[in-house]
């Protein structure tokens, strides 16, 4: 892939468990290019999450190179990974992770915190989130007052806050109803088509992978490619 955003070379994820050896993944190959929209299948536990994590920076391979936009993650430092990714990563959640004490607008600020933007730009930069995602009059409100769609609105309004280079998609509508998990994939599939979003979204739904444009298959910590959309 000429033009490849991420680019996993070789890794290997070994968990220990006490004596026992897991290989989570086995001498994983995957390239994703910018403005792909890629979603990952397979059972649970064949590495989906493992993969995903590693391509946002929050966990290292045991070996291997994980690159994302040239820049080598298993080099960087804890701290280096928290600044890049507050910069470069979006992440959104199948339970949402919003912080109850904390209105929709307080939660998409968060990750705006570790930048050096001043109060105001950041309320201007979640003001704009809110309003991409239909919650414009609802940036007052605590998650207990939101439904789950608006819920997970909010957590994708917080993952391209900080207009990131890459969003990263983890069962995203695993806790929806199938109106509203189509809502909220129309939503991801807007911010891949129209505001060319680079999207890795692991899913258990083959309607939800029918949005990708690429869709691979893990299986025992490797990739099989199924099908080019």
């Amino acid at each position: 892939m000429s033009d490849a955003l991420v680019q996993v070379s070789d890794v290997h994820k070994v968990y220990t468990r006490g004596a026992e050896r897991v290989d989570v993944l086995k001498g994983l190959e995957l390239e994703v290019g910018r403005g792909e929209f890629l979603a990952l299948m397979g059972p649970s536990g064949s590495g989906k999450t493992t993969l995903l994590n590693l391509i946002g920076g929050l966990d290292k391979p045991t070996s291997g190179r994980v690159a994302v936009a040239g820049r080598d993650l298993t080099r960087a430092s804890p701290r280096e990974l928290a600044h890049w990714r507050a910069r470069h990563v979006g992440f959104v959640f199948q339970f949402y992770n919003l912080l109850p004490v904390l209105t929709a607008a307080r939660n998409i600020e968060l990750p705006l915190l570790l930048t050096g933007l001043s109060r105001a730009e950041r309320q201007k930069h979640v003001a704009a989130a809110l309003e991409l995602v239909g919650l414009a009059d609802r940036a007052g409100h605590y998650p207990m007052q939101l439904s789950g769609g608006q819920e997970q609105r909010v957590g994708i309004a917080r993952a391209i806050v900080n207009d990131p280079t890459l969003l990263l998609c983890d069962e995203p509508t695993g806790d929806l109803d199938r109106q509203t998990a189509g809502e909220i994939l129309d939503l991801i599939a807007e911010l891949n088509r129209r505001y060319e979003k680079t999207v890795i979204m692991v899913t258990h739904d083959p309607l939800a992978a029918e949005r990708a444009r690429r869709v691979l298959h893990m299986d025992k910590g490797m990739l099989v490619e199924a099908q080019a959309a």
